[in-house]
């Protein structure tokens, strides 16, 4: 099957025709030698973007990294499929929607085109006791990266890397000790004694959310029965 480009005039023509029903979206492929993903493809950017979407661009469509972000939680956690979330979002084809999950879970951060701000929140310098208060918060909250990074105000990254090195190194692995000159990071006993409160507290919070998940569950289950 030999390809040609289409003008925006000529897929709309060739939409219409298929839309009233004069041809068959099978024999619209083989009548206008077009591969049957790309005539798919007109069929949905017209449906979402109207005639503007038949148009052939030169350059990608502009997403902002708050957009590229929800696109890929609604994806991985939200129970959408991808075919659901490039609909929901208007996004242009699923091989964006799979290389923005392929770099969050890659823990990279979700530029937007633009110049627009990350998705993840920028980096900061952070103390040794600041890095065990945020590694005790996300694993009280069932490794919750991107949460803890915004209630601390801290990247994805971070998070993370710290995360890892808590897991596979313990307390000590958080921390600082680049430059030959610096000394190593310690605690006083008011810190730790800090860092305990503040352990205990997040782990509190989580048993009063599973606690409120529990009766609400047994809720539903009264009413059910």
């Amino acid at each position: 099957m030999q390809r040609r480009s289409y003008s925006a005039s000529e897929k709309l023509t060739i939409l219409m025709e298929i839309e009233r029903g004069e041809i068959g979206f099978n024999a619209a492929c083989q009548k206008y030698s077009i591969h049957n993903p790309t005539l798919w493809k007109w069929q949905r950017q017209y449906k979402l973007y109207g005639y503007k979407g038949l148009e052939n661009r030169s350059r990608n469509r502009s997403y902002s990294a708050e957009l590229k972000l929800q696109a890929v939680l609604d994806y991985l956690k939200g129970g959408l499929s991808k075919y659901q979330v490039i609909e929901k979002h208007k996004i242009a084809s699923i091989t964006q929607l799979s290389n923005w999950i392929k770099k969050y879970n890659s823990h990279s951060s979700l530029k937007a085109y633009k110049g627009e701000a990350n998705a993840m929140t920028k980096g900061r310098s952070t103390t040794y006791q600041e890095r065990i208060d945020i590694v005790q918060y996300c694993l009280a909250h069932q490794h919750n990266y991107q949460q803890t990074a915004n209630h601390f105000q801290v990247s994805y990254q971070q998070v993370y890397q710290w995360v890892k090195k808590f897991e596979n190194g313990s307390q000590k692995a958080l921390q600082d000790g680049r430059g030959r000159k610096k000394a190593p990071e310690e605690l006083t006993d008011a810190d730790r004694q800090k860092l305990e409160m503040k352990k205990m507290e997040y782990e509190m919070e989580r048993l009063r959310a599973e606690n409120a998940f529990l009766k609400k569950l047994q809720e539903i289950q009264r009413r059910r029965s």
